[in-house]
């Protein structure tokens, strides 16, 4: 019977562990909604909308520009290119 004690020990803990993470993880990603927008980009001829939020309306539109210059871009010098451009439009959302 010690050795059945003994094994539920790490399994309790593993458990406990892994509650703690998704709990960790929901926590976070909850509370970053404050700014809600939807940024367009335009960039050599090519124009991409995405969803971004963030806790201030300068970092949503900044998150969201970046994420539209990923789609639209296929190597670093072209990012970087594209993530100094104005966004084409910002929507703020409810």
């Amino acid at each position: 019977m010690s050795t059945q004690k003994k094994t539920k020990w790490p399994v309790i803990a593993g458990v406990v562990f892994i509650v703690a993470f998704i709990a960790a993880m929901v926590f976070s990603s909850t509370g970053n909604d404050q700014y809600r927008a939807e940024v367009c980009v335009t960039f050599e001829g090519r124009t991409v909308c995405r969803n971004a939020a963030a806790t201030t309306k300068l970092e949503a539109e900044r998150i969201g520009a970046s994420t539209a210059c990923t789609d639209l871009t296929a190597g670093m010098t072209a990012l970087m290119q594209c993530e100094q451009n104005s966004p084409r439009q910002v929507t703020w959302k409810q």
